[in-house]
């Protein structure tokens, strides 16, 4: 909160209450779908139920009610479990979603206050600066070379500038500044808004699938297909059998509910969702749900310098008067104050009327402390350069009451030097300070004046010819952690770039004091006089790029995506937009961010904390670790369902039929809360950031891992058979043999869950991995086991018998050994990595 440095006092708060019940809030509120009605059509749509209604309706048409009514539950619990997944994936996006929403700036109570969109009342004063949105519809009553775009009304994308002149003072809810700043009176809020009549949102989410997404979907999809050819063969062999259409299909259909892996979609969609909702309640705030999968794959981290690596607290440092040809630190300036005044006094007037850039802000607070008598009121605005030019400047003109005219210019260095009319030793003088100044990792801007008669002024800020006052040196102290965040960063096999507008020598000087590791660097000019052949490599090994443009930013990301790397990039300003959304991470500053950085991102750092992308990669990391894991899990533990189906029936054993469309489901029934609960709550593994970042054209199931699975479901398949012959060896009963199998898979799924934690490290190890989730279910799989064993009404609905002791064991070392094989193969990898 700050004072207003002008006149304008804004509502009170009985205003604003009165405005409010008056006209309403500023919240946009258009019709919207019933999100319950949707969810349940969706799951109604899903194979498995669908093939359980076939199932159920079935049993009911040929007298088997219990069977029947089973199944009727067990649509139910299905559903109920897609349901609370697909609610618990809402409430985090709609978490997300209102963490999102921009705030404004208002003058009330003559106080410049932050308050959000929606809290907007008619009668406002609404500030709008560079890279902000425009968060009403309003009357600019004053501006300072203001710029919008208002390609969301219009569909133009080029800038449209606005003054307090009637006629073009109009500004509208969506478009967002371009250049400069302005005031403007709020007169249209909420759906009143000329963007709100349109009936437009600007919170839609972008709903394209990632490739991952794609990969899954692919997946199941040819799944699906392989279950329909393998539904119809079995349905054709056991009519040829039985001669019974109901009772054959009904065979079919538990082989078709075994193959496919419905969990698998529902699991990413959980898994991205609740990622995202867990990354928003560490202070990072994910605007694309790709960027939860991208981020594991980041191997390069772009960043600017101010704000990012630094405080961005703008404190003067210094000034070399080029008159005097003296250079004064702060300490310095109390006994030198008259001597600079006039240096001082140009650096202010060049700087905006209304300042919002943090050196400007502390370049006008100086000025109040040193000044003799402030003139600020005394002048007006009468013509303003905006910052332009590589490397940039700007020029402001001044006029007063009595017609005596102030001409003030700033900028890079370079820039006011080209345009000064300056000798040979005072230029190198010049350069000596800035040099002393940049040594010490200050930043440094000219400042000149010009004399100039008339109101026909030039065309460019250029053709003035300037008189140099001299140099003013900010210093902005590198963040405290920001040294071990690089470390970090570089032990994750990432790199890091710093790309700045600020020059070579203070970028290098900061490189130095924070432990940057720096292999180069390149101006913005350099850079684009590189050809596309040569630009690639010369990124590569560069880690530092100064006096960095748009253009320029934008070149660096599109060359190190060719070369192959996943990019993150930071930024904060209106220039930074076209590089954040090239970047495969864009990444906005929470506090610092322009409002059009923010739009462009698909990530938000709440804090303005690099720190949080370490904790955002390895959040990421562990995510996609996560999945592979809950997705290999899901194909090892279904290759034995399909085949202890199918397998008997193919070679005409004497229980063909050993399973049942109620054995499938319960199956079904606990692994959905297995891969979707159990491995989405594991904690990180200890070596997730140690480990080189994953190649992003890898998938889920490349060779070497889908072997892995479908080895583990091989072989669990050969104890569950193997099961089946021991019974039937012991001339056990259909029911006895169907209870020794059912009882080897269930045993053989809780050690797969088990071991599938890790696939480098010991259960041994693994066990102690804090997740509440996974012994409680698998306490209630014993549980719900033992039940459908030894509780007679359970155990005939399921076809079951108890078993003996002996019995029970076999069935449970069998289900051990067909999956605790696994250890071995983790132990000659940690054998091999030492």
């Amino acid at each position: 909160m700050s004072s207003t440095p002008f006149e304008l006092q804004g509502l009170t708060e009985e205003q604003v209450k009165e405005a409010r019940q008056k006209h309403g809030s500023n919240q946009l509120q258009f019709a919207s779908k019933n999100n319950f009605l949707e969810t349940i059509k969706t799951v109604l749509k899903e194979p498995m139920i669908i093939l359980l209604f076939v199932a159920a309706f079935i049993y009911f048409i040929t007298g088997n009610a219990g069977d029947g009514l089973f199944l009727s539950v067990a649509i139910l619990l299905v559903a109920a479990i897609s349901i609370f997944q697909d609610s618990r994936s809402k409430a985090a996006l709609e978490k997300l979603q209102d963490f999102t929403q921009p705030y404004c700036k208002v003058i009330r109570n003559h106080e410049i206050i932050s308050i959000h969109v929606d809290e907007l009342v008619i009668g406002d004063y609404l500030m709008m600066e560079e890279g902000s949105s425009v968060s009403a519809d309003g009357i600019i009553v004053r501006s300072n070379d203001f710029s919008v775009n208002e390609s969301i009304l219009t569909g133009e994308s080029y800038a449209v500038d606005k003054t307090s002149d009637q006629g073009n003072n109009e500004v509208y809810r969506g478009s967002y500044v371009v250049g400069g700043l302005a005031i403007a009176v709020v007169t249209a809020v909420g759906n009143a808004s000329k963007l709100g009549k349109i009936g437009k949102s600007l919170a839609d989410i972008d709903a394209e699938p990632t490739p991952l997404e794609q990969q899954i979907n692919r997946f199941v999809r040819n799944m699906a297909i392989v279950g329909i050819i393998v539904f119809l063969i079995v349905w054709l062999i056991n009519f040829q059998l039985s001669g019974n259409v109901l009772a054959s299909l009904l065979q079919a259909l538990t082989l078709a509910m075994s193959i496919l892996p419905e969990e698998i979609p529902v699991a990413f969609t959980t898994f991205m969702a609740l990622g995202a909702w867990r990354l928003m309640k560490m202070g990072i705030v994910v605007k694309q749900m790709k960027t939860v999968e991208t981020l594991g794959s980041a191997t390069v981290i772009c960043t600017d310098k101010t704000g990012t690596l630094t405080e961005n607290k703008m404190s003067i440092a210094g000034l070399y008067n080029a008159q005097t040809e003296a250079l004064f630190l702060t300490e310095d300036l109390q006994k030198k104050r008259a001597e600079n005044e006039e240096l001082i006094s140009y650096a202010m007037w060049s700087s905006e009327p209304i300042p919002f850039d943090p050196m400007e802000v502390s370049i006008h607070a100086f000025y109040k402390e040193n000044a003799a008598t402030d003139r600020r009121a005394e002048f007006n605005m009468v013509h303003e350069y905006p910052l332009s030019g590589k490397p940039p400047m700007m020029t402001h003109i001044f006029k007063n009451q009595q017609g005596q005219q102030i001409i003030a210019a700033k900028g890079a260095p370079e820039a006011i030097l080209s345009c000064c009319n300056i000798n040979h030793e005072k230029r190198l003088a010049t350069e000596n300070a800035i040099q002393a100044f940049t040594k010490k990792g200050y930043r440094v801007l000219a400042v000149a004046e010009a004399i100039f008669s008339g109101n026909n002024y030039p065309a460019l800020q250029q053709d003035f010819i300037f008189e140099l006052n001299g140099v003013v040196a900010f210093y902005d102290p590198p963040k405290k952690n920001i040294a071990s965040v690089l470390k970090d960063f570089y032990r994750a096999g990432i790199q890091v770039k710093i790309i700045t507008g600020d020059n070579a020598a203070t970028t290098n000087s900061i490189a130095q004091q924070i432990g940057f590791r720096n292999t180069g660097s390149l101006t913005g000019d350099e850079l684009m006089a590189l050809n596309d052949n040569d630009i690639k490599p010369a990124v590569a090994k560069t880690a530092i790029f100064t006096r960095m443009f748009p253009e320029a930013k934008l070149r660096i990301i599109n060359a190190l995506k060719s070369n192959g790397e996943i990019v993150a990039m930071t930024g904060d300003g209106v220039n930074d937009g076209p590089a954040l959304k090239a970047a495969h991470i864009g990444i906005a500053m929470g506090k610092k961010g322009t409002e059009i950085a923010k739009q462009a991102a698909s990530l938000v750092l709440v804090e303005d904390d690099l720190a949080k992308m370490v904790e955002a990669i390895a959040m990421g990391r562990k995510i996609y670790t996560n999945l592979k894991k809950a997705i290999q899990y899901i194909i090892s533990i279904h290759i034995p369902i399909v085949l202890t189906v199918f397998i008997p029936l193919m070679l005409g054993w004497i229980y063909p039929n050993i399973f049942t469309p109620v054995h499938v489901i319960f199956l079904e029934l606990i692994m959905g809360p297995t891969c979707s609960i159990i491995y989405e709550n594991e904690p990180m593994e200890k070596n997730t950031l140690l480990q080189a970042p994953r190649p992003f054209t890898s998938t889920f199931f490349n060779w070497k891992e889908l072997m892995t699975s479908i080895i583990q479901g091989l072989l669990i398949t050969t104890g569950t058979l193997y099961t089946y012959q021991l019974a039937v060896k012991q001339s056990y009963d259909i029911e006895t043999t169907r209870t020794m199998v059912f009882s080897t898979l269930i045993f053989a799924n809780i050690f797969l869950t088990l071991i599938n934690r890790s696939f480098y490290y010991s259960i041994f190890s693994t066990l102690f991995y804090k997740n509440n989730w996974i012994y409680g279910i698998i306490l209630a799989t014993l549980v719900l086991l033992a039940a459908l064993i030894y509780i007679e009404p359970f155990a005939r609905f399921f076809g079951f018998k108890p078993l003996l002791m002996a019995d029970l064991i076999s069935s449970l070392w069998i289900g051990a050994v067909s999956v605790l094989w696994y250890e071995i193969i983790k132990w000659i990898k940690r054998l091999n990595s030492n």
